[in-house]
């Protein structure tokens, strides 16, 4: 039914209960044909209309229009309200909860701009609980409905991006270049700039450097014309990774130093302190030698998700990529207590994190001649990479996985990471 029909069937319907004929209703300012009209659905009334016919039938104007009382339609956005704050929190899994049971409300039914928020919400806040799933799903049923062009873009951000981080990288790049690449793509905007920046790393994990390294340029001067912070944040950082990717380090800490510093300047402490994390890999990736550099920033990264409203999967994120840099500097019983205090917060869902972590403990471990327990983390990593795809990021780990094995001495089973890791390279 359209919005006409049921805003007609409702005055009918309290129309009757009221007692009152179609004459009645509309004497004397209306003529009961028009009513008439309206209530078939054929007339679409004005505000004013609306809101004369609210008075004679003693009902809400809201109820009239979107089948909630106005009593009802605040205990909606209340709630819906409440799913954002713990979202903002970090409360990842309180807000999924709360976005599921607000989408249980019948009363959201007719409300499609709030139930789209809602439904929005529920697929953002399972995303960020590992749940790429449910995430793709919810996001792909978005797209066919009736949506504004901004919320398109937005939900074509989550949609690429929770392919890319399924390693569905395919359907990552369909997704951003439907939009980026039609001939009728809008004018860059910060959200446009945020969508491009998604695609670009997904032509990065599908290996695609050449491309990824055009649209890079291609990001950076919509960030330069646009001139705004979001932009720059967004363009600067993933160009970082592409200049990582071909070899050219110091380029790449340009890039990611100058949005770093725009971010420190302009945006939220939560995401501050998720950049600083990822700008401290980018520093042990291009300067190994320079490890107590990242080491020190991540000690500070992990102060800042103590304070501020990161995930549990964030901060134990960032936990392991300082346990990463405490052993590549020597501090071993450190990096110890960092992995393990990293495994304890991780979700079953976090595969390729939850693997680090093992990995990291049996690397620990082994350097400290505690072999038996070494062993059994190395071999758990397994059970944490065998349901990841095939992929380059999945052959990494199941290579590294190999070499850690090997050290211990078990000949077979390194084989085996071994034999995964050429599987997932394609070799």
């Amino acid at each position: 039914m359209t919005t006409s029909d049921l805003v007609g069937l409702r005055i009918k319907t309290v129309r009757r209960q009221r007692g009152l004929s179609q004459a009645q209703l509309a004497h004397p300012e209306l003529s009961d044909s028009y009513v008439s009209l309206i209530e078939s659905g054929k007339r679409t009334p004005t505000p004013a209309v609306l809101e004369l016919l609210a008075q004679k039938l003693d009902c809400s104007l809201s109820y009239l229009v979107n089948g909630v009382t106005a009593e009802q339609m605040e205990d909606i956005e209340l709630a819906l309200g409440y799913a954002r704050l713990a979202m903002e929190n970090g409360e990842i899994s309180e807000a999924r909860t709360r976005f599921a049971e607000l989408l249980a409300n019948n009363n959201l039914t007719g409300l499609q701009s709030l139930r789209q928020d809602t439904e929005l919400g529920l697929a953002l806040a399972s995303e960020a609980c590992g749940d790429h799933v449910e995430a793709i799903a919810i996001l792909n049923q978005l797209r066919q409905e009736d949506i504004t062009s901004e919320r398109r873009i937005e939900i074509a951000i989550a949609l690429c991006r929770a392919y890319r981080d399924s390693e569905r990288l395919t359907e990552a790049v369909q997704v951003g270049e439907e939009i980026l690449g039609s001939a009728a793509r809008p004018a860059w905007s910060d959200l446009l700039v945020e969508l491009g920046a998604t695609l670009l790393s997904a032509y990065l994990e599908r290996g695609d450097l050449l491309r990824a390294r055009q649209f890079a340029a291609e990001l950076l001067n919509a960030a330069d014309t646009l001139g705004t912070p979001r932009s720059t944040v967004a363009a600067n950082w993933n160009a970082a990774y592409v200049a990582s990717a071909a070899g050219h380090g110091d380029e790449a800490l340009t890039f990611a130093e100058r949005a770093m510093a725009v971010q420190a300047e302009t945006g939220q402490p939560r995401n501050t302190a998720r950049m600083r994390v990822a700008l401290a890999q980018l520093h042990l990736r291009n300067r190994p030698g320079e490890a107590h550099i990242a080491r020190e920033a991540l000690r500070k990264a992990v102060a800042e998700t103590s304070q501020t409203s990161v995930s549990t999967v964030d901060r134990a994120r960032t936990m392991v990529e300082l346990a990463r840099a405490e052993i590549i500097t020597g501090d071993i019983a450190e990096a110890a207590e960092h992995a393990a205090d990293a495994r304890a917060l991780l979700p079953d869902s976090a595969l390729a994190l939850g693997a680090a972590a093992n990995l990291l403990l049996g690397l620990a471990y082994t350097a400290t001649g505690r072999l038996t327990e070494a062993r059994h983390h190395v071999e758990s990593v397994r059970d944490w990479l065998s349901p990841m795809p095939d992929t380059s990021r999945s052959a990494s780990n199941w290579y590294a996985t190999a070499q850690t094995m090997e050290q211990l001495g078990d000949e077979d089973r390194a084989v085996e990471a071994y034999q995964r890791a050429l599987a997932c390279a394609g070799l």
